[in-house]
């Protein structure tokens, strides 16, 4: 299919599928798009299967073999999480540095790790063939939770402040955590040289070589924006600032995850603290701009992946293995979260011990890049151990994203009642 005319479909569908929604059946925007184009992918599949229709079957290939990796690694993540954090503040941070730490750093990396062991077990009695370092790199796959579900999604639940911050954060930083878990052990799948650096080394240079990169470039480029006097220009400049620091963090191989994230907060920082220069109508547009840009690319995103969700029927023992894929990530989720609370601090909002693991456990949703990141494995593993990982990754994604997104509201409400007590 076409580029453009793949375009123009997915445009349609958001704006058909937003406006059903809107009318109709009122669900959180993001979860409506996945969902319905899930349904949309699996009438597709039926209507081939039963009339025959290659010609249709043969565009519902084209847009499951669309590299969402190649989209959104090397594409728009950047401007995704720029878009996430430029609205936060650096003092709530600084608020709140220690215990995004831990559930950024200490919580994925034992998530990770927790998940791996349970899936190589979960292999070994279903007589896969799984080695450890696969189902390691499996889990640093599943572990990091998306940050563009934690915004779109969890934001309009009415959380807590600090909660709300709290999962946010988590999310935001947790990616590139994540993609450096990934790097390491998807070179010891591969027995590459990438391997070599170790856990500690791969992770230490992501973060602070993008926490060098995502400063100096914003202090740079902000120089820019703070004298530029025309409203646009201002926007082309954020733009600038955010995929030069991701293009540069690529090129070293650090995080541009990271980097786009410490884009994001420094601008806000800045523009907050020079903001009397800063005309009204600008800083509107600008907030607009972002704001926007940030829905069109969440709905592009959730669009493809509801339409690529019907690949998982690819998987073999698509039942099982879904079911044991989605039982472990909440499994891997509430252990890691509940060692990390040892050493977290205080939880914020008054909440219990109990009650703040099962509400992020809940809340932790996952996203494209699980997808991308997944799909990026396929040159390195059989065909058959490729569709496993796939396949698992769409069930929990799926998951996470709809049946649990759905019940975060009354989760959260009775989680509060308790609380109450």
């Amino acid at each position: 299919m076409d580029a453009m005319y793949m375009f123009v479909s997915i445009i349609a569908l958001i704006c058909v599928l937003g406006f059903f929604n809107e009318k109709v059946t009122k669900l959180t925007y993001e979860i409506a798009l996945m969902l319905f184009s899930s349904v949309i992918g699996i009438l597709i599949l039926i209507g081939v299967a039963l009339f025959q229709d290659t010609d249709i079957g043969n565009v519902l290939e084209e847009v499951q073999g669309f590299d969402i990796h190649d989209f959104l690694m090397h594409g728009v993540l950047c401007f995704m999480l720029f878009a996430g954090s430029c609205h936060m503040k650096l003092r709530d941070f600084k608020q709140q540095a220690r215990q995004v730490t831990v559930l950024a750093l200490v919580c994925t990396l034992m998530g990770a790790a927790f998940y791996g062991l349970l899936i190589y077990g979960a292999g070994i009695v279903f007589g896969l063939n799984l080695t450890l370092p696969v189902c390691l790199m499996f889990g640093s796959i599943i572990a990091p939770t998306d940050p563009i579900a934690a915004t779109g999604i969890l934001g309009k639940f009415g959380l807590p402040k600090n909660t709300s911050f709290l999962i946010q954060g988590e999310s935001l930083f947790n990616d590139g955590i994540g993609v450096a878990l990934f790097v390491c052990f998807s070179g010891m799948v591969s027995a590459s040289s990438s391997s070599e650096e170790g856990l500690i080394g791969v992770m230490v240079r992501e973060i602070l070589g993008a926490l060098v990169v995502g400063v100096a470039v914003t202090l740079l480029c902000f120089l820019m924006f703070r004298f530029c006097r025309h409203a646009f220009l201002k926007i082309f400049i954020s733009l600038l600032t955010v995929s030069l620091a991701y293009a540069l963090c690529e090129l070293l191989h650090f995080s541009g995850a990271i980097a786009s994230v410490i884009c994001g907060i420094l601008f806000s920082e800045l523009r907050a603290r020079f903001g009397e220069t800063e005309e009204k109508e600008h800083a509107e547009l600008f907030d607009s701009f972002w704001e926007t840009l940030d829905v069109f690319l969440n709905s592009m995103l959730y669009v493809l992946l509801g339409l690529s969700f019907v690949s998982i029927l690819k998987m073999e023992y698509v039942l099982l293995l879904s079911g044991t894929a989605i039982l472990a990530n909440l499994i891997a989720r509430s252990a890691s979260l509940s060692l990390s609370t040892l050493v977290i601090g205080k939880i914020p909002d008054n909440f219990s011990r109990f009650g703040f693991v099962a509400l992020l456990t809940w809340g932790g949703l996952r996203g494209g890049l699980s997808v991308a990141l997944a799909m990026s494995t396929k040159d390195m593993l059989p065909d058959q151990t490729y569709y496993i990982i796939l396949g698992c990754t769409y069930a929990v994604v799926f998951f996470t994203t709809v049946i649990q997104g759905l019940t975060m509201k009354p989760v959260y409400n009775r989680i509060s009642r308790s609380r109450a007590a």
